[in-house]
């Protein structure tokens, strides 16, 4: 359990720092990514085009982090706020204008040989939008 933690804070730690190549070293190369409100993506690869677009249209910064953990180790959970600004136009989404906003938020984990093999995001999309204005 505690290798299991310790890989889901590092993995939030850097996305905090904006280190997105230390994020894709604690992923599998398969790794399957739900996103939120959306289909699913698989691959080291398409998570860096994922993390690419989000660093284009968003800064972020998740905080009161808390991560738990199945006795087995191999599933986790974490709910998070982020705190975060709309920076650019994302795609279907209402238009940017540094529109600052703070939402709650949380993923699920499946992990495999030390590795994260699967992460589920989840966050209120429709509170996102009463936020930025949409």
């Amino acid at each position: 359990m505690h290798e299991t933690q310790a890989l889901i804070e590092r993995y939030y730690a850097a996305f905090n720092r904006g280190d997105w190549g230390a994020m894709l070293d604690c992923l599998a190369a398969d790794v399957a990514h739900d996103v939120n409100q959306g289909g699913r993506e698989t691959g080291r690869a398409a998570f860096g085009a994922f993390l690419a677009r989000m660093q284009a249209s968003y800064r972020e910064q998740l905080r009161d982090v808390v991560v738990m953990v199945g006795a087995d180790g191999r599933r986790a959970a974490a709910e998070y706020v982020v705190h975060g600004e709309y920076l650019a136009d994302d795609e279907g989404l209402p238009p940017a204008r540094g529109q600052r906003y703070v939402l709650p938020g949380g993923a699920f984990f499946e992990l495999r040989d030390g590795l994260i093999a699967r992460v589920s995001n989840y966050y209120n999309l429709n509170d996102w939008i009463a936020q930025v204005g949409g």
